[in-house]
């Protein structure tokens, strides 16, 4: 018997103690996060959701809309270039999800929220260096283009700036 497809579910911030061990498994991908900034996150995000099969989460993606409280240098770069974006902060699945469309899903759900949003781009970066090759042929593939590069965590860490015009997915 095959498990039930994924549902996709609105986060709070009582899924954080959950979502820990999957954000620090996606490592370096994203940073590793205490439970307490994860609870934060969600709590500052336009959009967090998570994808849930059989009662655990699998997947998750939080994505912050303009004038969010939020001191990420990323994010303070999209917010920089004047453009109207939601800008994913972190898109996560679970190891033994990978390569089942649930990304796809997960980013068909950012673009529609963008699209009710009146935003013009999804916005989100990926690393350089260290590289996220998957990563970044993925979001080729959903049409994103990169628009900057920068240095972060005091330089340890490259990554591409991303953005993809909110029209790019359909509804």
């Amino acid at each position: 018997m095959t498990s039930p497809t994924p549902t996709l579910r609105r986060l709070t911030a009582a899924d954080a103690d959950e979502l820990t061990p999957l954000n620090d498994a996606a490592s370096p991908a994203v940073p590793i996060t205490a439970a307490a900034e994860l609870a934060r996150l969600i709590t500052l995000a336009a959009l967090p959701l998570g994808l849930e099969r059989d009662g655990r989460l699998v997947g998750f993606v939080l994505a912050l809309a303009p004038g969010a409280a939020y001191d990420s240098e990323n994010y303070r770069f999209f917010e920089g270039r004047g453009v109207a974006s939601l800008y994913v902060d972190r898109i996560v699945i679970a190891e033994s999800e990978r390569g089942a469309g649930l990304g796809q899903v997960l980013y068909t759900a950012v673009f529609n929220d963008a699209r009710t949003r009146g935003f013009a781009e999804v916005t989100c970066e990926v690393n350089l260096d260290p590289p996220n090759l998957g990563s970044l042929a993925f979001h080729a593939r959903l049409g994103f283009r990169q628009v900057g590069e920068q240095a972060t965590k005091g330089g340890s860490v490259t990554v591409a700036l991303l953005a993809a015009p909110v029209a790019v997915v359909a509804a």
